[in-house]
């Protein structure tokens, strides 16, 4: 257990973020999914409309360090292609 002032302070942060941090990840991850459910659909707009909406989230979560760079691109490659292939 935390005995320093300096450490319990740090257990406080640390659960702060992990909270800030775990919204910022799901909702990375429902905007993702409303992609696929579009693509499973078949429905190009709402596919294309939904990864415009992913894209600048995408990149919020690599500057808060909650993705990683390459994970983040890999991610909207791969939805991008399959958008791409839809039309």
């Amino acid at each position: 257990m935390a005995n320093t002032p300096q450490a319990k302070k740090r257990i406080r942060r640390n659960a702060r973020r992990a909270e800030i941090n775990g919204s910022r990840v799901s909702r990375i991850r429902t905007l993702v999914k409303k992609v696929e459910l579009a693509l499973d659909a078949g429905d190009k707009a709402a596919a294309t409309a939904a990864l415009a909406s992913v894209q600048p989230e995408l990149a919020r979560g690599v500057a808060r360090g909650v993705l990683h760079k390459n994970t983040a691109s890999r991610k909207f490659s791969r939805l991008t292609k399959r958008v791409v292939a839809l039309g």
